[in-house]
């Protein structure tokens, strides 16, 4: 379990690495996340958070599942990761698939895990879908068939929704 917070931690990481250079204009919010000063980072990215800054939602979202500078609540993060995972972050998306997975803030829903996990997979940059695939495909192990296929079907449809497109080739790869 330990194995998988860090993977987690070194994908969001990554993922916020890359959103600092668009992200330093409006603050060093990211920078102060990056050393781990929690606090101001929390006094910084909650007002993006607030605005639906999906990025500031994710990396909020971490810092209350992880109480860092903020008290724990696997409530708040799930409701951030939720907000940034719809609008298409791939980071929220797997860390709220981890969330599904283990409970943490909603209900144990291992059909919602994997569809998250594929969404996030098929969206991440290329160095992180091996990793998200691997988790996405550890949670496969505890589902059923059709609870894989439901999976599957919420994820292409949630895709296709996103894309506006029908049809099997609107999904995107790995799904």
């Amino acid at each position: 379990m330990r194995r998988v917070s860090t993977i987690a931690l070194a994908a969001l990481a990554l993922t916020l690495g890359l959103a600092a250079a668009d992200a330093r204009p409006r603050g060093d919010g990211w920078a102060a996340f990056a050393r781990g000063d929690y606090v101001r980072a929390v006094a910084l990215l909650a007002p993006m958070a607030q605005r639906g800054h999906p990025r500031a939602m994710t990396a909020l979202g971490y810092m209350y599942e992880n109480g860092l500078g903020v008290p724990q609540s696997y409530d708040a993060a799930a409701e951030l990761y939720t907000g940034a995972a719809e609008g298409g972050e791939p980071a929220a998306q797997h860390l709220l698939g981890l969330s599904y997975d283990k409970g943490h803030g909603v209900s144990q829903d291992h059909v919602l895990a994997y569809k998250w996990l594929s969404l996030a997979a098929a969206a991440a940059p290329v160095r992180l879908r091996e990793p998200y695939l691997r988790l996405r495909n550890a949670v496969a192990i505890k589902m059923s068939f059709e609870q894989v296929l439901e999976g599957q079907r919420l994820a292409m449809e949630w895709h296709q929704g996103r894309s506006g497109r029908t049809g099997l080739a609107a999904s995107a790869p790995g799904l």
